[in-house]
């Protein structure tokens, strides 16, 4: 546990809107201050005014190292975790930080936190009394031998493996993950009602549902269009498994939900004409790769088999994703752009397109930023097109 005199913490609360790196050059004029610990725990108090803005406000709350904040969960997927953690108790066991825990045993009877890490486990006992967490039980071990040597069964397991190799590598294979995912399935089918397991959003869901049993749900979770973490949802009584597609942003939570048969049976329609309104899927609904059922339960038309951009002549609103009124559709010569590309600086994509951005800025000579939309792509006659369109804002 991180020790901090009354010195230290009057420093820590005038300085923490500060540069760190200003202040570690000023540390000979402030004596009486652990500078490294002032440092780190401003450096906490930064990242949590964005990334956990309810630890933020509880100035007790004592930050790791660094790296511990960067790699922890953000409020918002912590938030939406507590949403899935079904029954009276639940147990995490690769406590960490404990931001998970923190939000999931809200509102449960019981909670236990598991960390090997004794220093990680004081720190957490610390801010879980900070937080008013009197529910949650911190227990120094390794989580997967803990269940084994206890005899019950809980209604939520919540598990965050490392995925980093010996070398500090990460990885994105389940067999890679420590503990190993694989190892201990039949396990957490035994101990659990119900387990969730976060995962690399880099991981490929399609062989994790091969390696994993009794999967009954996966959550592709993105954060302001940003995939962020996959969840897989692990109960004792299997059914078909559902994808959810969501993306959180601010207030709204957008979710396309469905079940993994779904996408093989659907039929996408395509067409080679470009109509009035453009809609790319969001980052949730890319990573599950269900394009031809968007398709299909949004009735309308795809541009290509592999360009993943969608077109109506009437706006749908509830598509989750963005929004574009299509301005005009050209050939990429030197013709056409010229005539109009005129503005200084546009926002450019390519999807399923021979040449780079940066390719195209050459030639339009346009620099980023502004209103406009240029999305380069190939429609399903072959034909390659820049699409100029406006983003639509909708509530």
């Amino acid at each position: 546990m991180i020790d901090i005199s009354p010195e230290t913490k009057q420093f820590i609360d005038e300085h923490e809107n500060d540069d760190i790196r200003a202040l570690a050059l000023k540390a000979h004029s402030y004596p009486q201050v652990d500078m490294q610990v002032a440092i780190q725990q401003i450096a906490g108090r930064q990242t949590a005014r964005y990334k956990l803005p309810l630890w933020y406000t509880h100035k007790d709350i004592v930050y790791p190292v660094h790296l511990s904040m960067e790699q922890c969960s953000s409020q918002s997927t912590a938030e939406y975790k507590a949403t899935l953690a079904t029954g009276d108790n639940v147990i995490d066991l690769t406590g960490g930080l404990g931001v998970d825990i923190s939000f999931m045993a809200r509102g449960k009877n019981s909670a236990a936190y598991v960390e090997i890490q004794e220093q990680l486990c004081k720190l957490a006992e610390a801010n879980f009394k900070v937080l008013d967490l009197p529910q949650i039980t911190v227990i120094n071990n390794n989580g997967v031998k803990y269940i084994e040597s206890v005899n019950r069964i809980w209604d939520t397991i919540y598990i965050d493996p490392a995925r980093r190799s010996n070398s500090g590598r990460k990885t994105v294979l389940i067999e890679d993950c420590t503990p190993n995912l694989i190892e201990i399935d039949d396990l957490l089918n035994q101990k659990g009602k119900q387990t969730i397991i976060k995962l690399s959003p880099m991981l490929d869901i399609t062989l994790a549902l091969q390696s994993l049993t009794n999967v009954t749900d996966v959550h592709i979770i993105s954060v302001n269009n940003e995939c962020k973490e996959l969840l897989f949802i692990k109960e004792q009584k299997p059914k078909e498994t559902q994808l959810h597609c969501i993306n959180i942003s601010g207030n709204c939570t957008d979710s396309f939900i469905y079940k993994k048969s779904e996408e093989p049976q659907a039929t996408a329609t395509y067409t080679d004409t470009v109509k009035e309104y453009l809609y790319e899927p969001n980052a949730s609904m890319l990573k599950a790769g269900c394009f031809k059922l968007i398709s299909e339960r949004f009735n309308i038309q795809k541009l290509h088999i592999n360009s993943h951009l969608y077109t109506s002549d009437t706006y749908i609103e509830s598509f989750p994703g963005r929004h574009f009124r299509v301005k005009k559709t050209l050939a990429p010569n030197k013709k056409e752009c010229k005539q109009y590309l005129s503005m200084p600086q546009a926002n450019i994509s390519t999807r399923n397109y021979p040449f780079s951005v940066a390719e195209i800025r050459k030639q339009t000579k346009l620099k980023e930023g502004g209103d406009d939309y240029i999305f380069a792509t190939t429609l399903v006659n072959e034909k390659k097109v820049l699409i100029l369109c406006e983003k639509v804002i909708y509530q």
